[in-house]
C-alpha cells in the first residue's frame, strides 16, 4: 500500500497535493522524486526554467539538475511549508522524501522548498499557514531576514502613528 493519496490541497487551492493514506514514522521514506536529468547549463540556457512559471528543478551536484516538471513525477505535488513534515533527501542521482516528524493519516506531506532568499522572493507567495510563516517561500535559514523587513516597517509604522 502506497504511503500516500492524491487529493486537493488545503495549502494550493488551485491544485492538488498528497496526504498521508496511514500513519507515517519519522525517517520513513515516503516517495522518490524522479525527472529527467540535465545539466546545470543547461537550466541557464533554457527558458524553461524562468522564475515566472512553476519550476522543479533540483540540483544533484555542481554539474548536474533533476527536472522533476513531469506528470510522472507525483512526488512534484508536495507542497511547501514553513513548518514540513518531510524533507527531500538526495543521495547521488536519487532524491528521496523522508518524514521528519510522524505524520497521521490524512495530513498532507510537505517539504521546505529551500527556495534562496534573493531580489525575487516576492514572487512566491507562502499560502501554508503555519505558525512561523514569515509570507514568502523561502528556506528556513534565510526567513529571519524577511521576519527582521517586517519588524523594521511594522515598527516604522508604529512610530509614524504615534505622532
Amino acid at each position: 500500500m502506497k504511503l500516500y493519496k492524491i487529493k486537493k490541497s488545503k495549502i494550493d487551492n488551485k491544485g492538488r497535493g498528497l496526504y498521508a493514506s496511514k500513519d507515517i514514522k519519522e525517517g520513513s521514506k515516503i516517495i522518490n522524486y524522479i525527472g529527467k536529468i540535465i545539466t546545470n547549463k543547461q537550466v541557464d540556457e533554457s527558458d524553461k526554467y524562468d522564475n515566472g512559471k512553476p519550476i522543479y528543478l533540483f540540483t544533484l551536484n555542481k554539474k548536474y539538475t533533476m527536472d522533476g516538471d513531469f506528470s510522472w513525477n507525483t512526488a512534484g505535488l508536495i507542497n511547501h511549508s514553513c513548518d514540513p513534515n518531510s524533507q527531500y533527501d538526495g543521495i547521488g542521482l536519487k532524491i528521496w522524501i523522508t518524514a521528519i516528524k510522524d505524520i497521521k493519516k490524512g495530513e498532507e506531506i510537505t517539504c521546505d522548498y529551500g527556495f534562496g532568499f534573493d531580489k525575487d522572493y516576492k514572487q512566491f507567495p507562502c499560502k501554508c499557514r503555519a505558525k512561523n510563516c514569515c509570507g514568502y517561500i523561502v528556506r528556513e535559514e534565510s526567513r529571519w531576514r524577511i521576519n527582521k523587513k517586517f519588524a523594521m516597517k511594522n515598527k516604522k509604522k508604529l512610530v509614524n502613528n504615534s505622532k
